[in-house]
């Protein structure tokens, strides 16, 4: 058996907006574009999934809105507050607990938590050249496919996974790169 894990991190946040915690700050315009522009790519490229887990954060939540205008169909994700600015070992813990009926699930969150998640999960053994674009920068609105072969979310945490695809905005839209965080 085998578990699809897809990671996304937010899009473009805006730094120039005032908010007084970084938990509320906005999309920019970019990362609204790069968002849908994600969007749009994962309806075409035929990316389903079955649970969505996301930081309730407003850049993730924004992302999200984004996400589901391109892809031409909305999902409710579960609001896991543990995401939100968290270690890889805290969203393993989160997905441990996701129920084994899911063979495709999302996590929408930050860095460094999804770029480590995909150097925990894939080995580091000179066969992903993927795994080595992400090792030189896992930008904002990214999306990271991993097949995990495991039985049981329970059992995931090895350098066991195959990262299948990664896609950046600036692959799809030149205008959307180099991210410059």
């Amino acid at each position: 058996m085998t578990k699809t894990l897809y990671l996304l991190r937010h899009a473009k946040s805006g730094w120039d907006d005032p908010v007084a915690r970084d938990f509320d700050r906005p999309l920019n315009k970019r990362g609204e574009k790069a968002a849908r522009t994600i969007g749009q790519w994962m309806a075409s490229n035929g990316v389903t999934f079955e649970h969505v887990i996301a930081s309730p954060a407003v850049r993730v939540i924004e992302t999200l809105d984004g996400v589901w205008t391109g892809y031409g169909r909305k999902m409710e994700p579960t609001w896991e507050r543990r995401i939100y600015l968290a270690s890889s070992a805290s969203v393993l813990d989160v997905l441990r607990e996701v129920d084994d009926a899911h063979e495709t699930v999302m996590v929408v969150g930050h860095c460094p938590a999804v770029e480590d998640l995909v150097f925990d999960l894939v080995p580091d053994d000179g066969s992903s050249p993927l795994r080595d674009e992400v090792e030189i920068k896992y930008p904002t609105a990214a999306l990271a496919q991993l097949e995990i072969p495991i039985d049981h979310w329970a059992d995931i945490g090895k350098p066991v996974a195959h990262l299948k695809r990664f896609v950046r905005p600036r692959d799809l839209d030149a205008s959307l790169g180099p991210d410059e965080e």
